[in-house]
């Protein structure tokens, strides 16, 4: 019995071995982060980060709507480009909008006036934020004939590595 439990006891052994290695190469994300500030930290003047890097990131806000804005385009971008930058507190010089109006769309088999959108930010999506732009997105479509209840939208805070600007991400 002593030589079949060897064996067993070996195997049992070398697992945690191994679960141990695994475990210590895991890094968790704040962690992560941490390693990499102490990393840009050790760099040298000739630092080869972009400057984005250091940037707060610039929400984008993009629209699509089957109404037809007419004459009144430029005017909602702007409304919404400031909503966005009140709604965030990040400068309006970050923020980008994108609207599309008179999009086929269909919505609970209706094609009734409505909107659609996404909004992406580094670091800007939460909660309070979103409740503000989704009110303020409401308010400024609702002159437009879209009611409060065929307006969608989708928040997504981002990654600095999944987010390009000017020939890098804002991770570097």
């Amino acid at each position: 019995m002593k030589s079949a439990a060897s064996p067993l006891i070996l195997l049992g052994a070398s697992i945690l071995i191994l679960l141990l290695a695994t475990a210590s190469s895991f890094t968790p994300s704040a962690s992560r982060r941490s390693v990499r500030l102490q990393h840009r930290s050790n760099m040298s003047a000739a630092d080869p980060r972009h400057p984005n890097c250091d940037l707060p990131g610039d929400p984008s806000l993009i629209l699509t709507t089957n109404v037809d804005l007419g004459d009144d385009k430029d005017d909602v971008l702007k409304q919404l480009s400031a909503l966005v930058a009140k709604s965030t507190g990040k400068p309006e010089s970050y923020v980008a909008v994108s609207v599309t109006d008179k999009a086929s769309m269909c919505f609970g088999g209706s094609t009734d006036p409505l909107a659609l959108g996404v909004m992406y930010s580094l670091g800007a999506i939460n909660m309070a934020n979103n409740d503000k732009v989704q009110s303020g997105v409401t308010d400024i479509l609702g002159k437009y004939g879209v009611a409060d209840n065929r307006i969608y939208v989708n928040f997504f805070d981002m990654p600095r590595d999944c987010v390009g600007y000017n020939r890098a991400t804002f991770a570097g």
